[in-house]
């Protein structure tokens, strides 16, 4: 009778030792979706820092949270990526500078400008020379009949006193990069002197240059010549007119500081 009763008390008590393996494994499934969590992330070192994390907590007993010296690095290296993105102080005053000289830049091409015109006004020379300011360069354009004869690159000694002029006036404002440029219309030429409009547009570009420099101020290492033929027209050649307007020379003050966001590709003749 004893025996019966010990054996149906011992089968009331249900075999428990299944809890230790399940709860096991939820605490492994647990890891597992929170590592699988971290690896989603692009950033690996906060992904090596949880898997740090937790090696201390299985290792030790102590829990993700109570962890702090990890969470302490995280949060330090998130501020030491805070400061990275903010620009520092040295990359401000570079900037606060390269401001200061643009607006410099554009006052001075603005006064030249203004220079230019007024020469060009008080002299009657508004069919023969025009200018143009724009995000990449100061353009001064002169008629080739202001300042050459028919198929010369010699300066007529009565237009030697405008380049001169001008030179004078690009002397008050230094430090620009120069670019006389000659241009033709399309009617051929082959003499003496010139085999090609490339011959006469270089040479032109060449002699009235040569004109510019002769003022001492200027910086010639600045200066540079380029013939571009007939190749760089700004009107039809199927006219007189237009093709008195491709004849022409052209001298081009190159900006220094040009903004990139707003700046054009530096061209030295604006083409149509």
């Amino acid at each position: 009778m004893s025996k019966k009763f010990k054996k149906e008390h011992h089968d009331e008590h249900m075999d428990e030792s299944w809890l230790i393996p399940y709860a096991d494994l939820m605490t492994l499934l647990l890891a597992l979706f929170i590592v699988l969590y971290a690896m989603s992330s692009v950033d690996s070192q906060k992904f090596q820092d949880m898997s740090k994390a937790f090696n201390i907590a299985f290792n030790t007993g102590m829990g993700v949270l109570d962890n702090s010296s990890v969470i302490n690095d995280n949060k330090q290296m998130d501020n030491a990526d805070k400061t990275k993105r903010r620009p520092s102080d040295e990359a401000k005053k570079k900037e606060q500078e390269r401001a200061a000289l643009m607006k410099k830049e554009q006052e001075d091409l603005e006064k030249l400008k203004k220079q230019l015109d007024q020469y060009i006004k008080q002299n009657g020379l508004t069919n023969q020379l025009d200018t143009k300011l724009n995000q990449s360069q100061l353009m001064i354009t002169i008629s080739d009949n202001a300042l050459f004869a028919s198929g010369s690159a010699t300066v007529k000694d009565e237009s030697r006193n405008l380049a001169l002029a001008i030179a004078n006036m690009l002397a008050n404002y230094p430090g620009f990069e120069v670019i006389v440029s000659g241009h033709t219309d399309d009617q051929p030429i082959s003499n003496v002197e010139f085999k090609s409009n490339w011959d006469l547009s270089s040479s032109r570009a060449i002699r009235f240059m040569d004109i510019l420099l002769s003022n001492s101020v200027l910086d010639p290492h600045l200066f540079s010549a380029i013939g571009y033929g007939e190749y760089r027209p700004v009107d039809t050649n199927d006219t007189t007119l237009g093709r008195a307007k491709n004849r022409r020379v052209e001298v081009a003050l190159i900006r220094k500081y040009a903004d990139p966001d707003n700046s054009a590709s530096i061209q030295v003749t604006p083409e149509k």
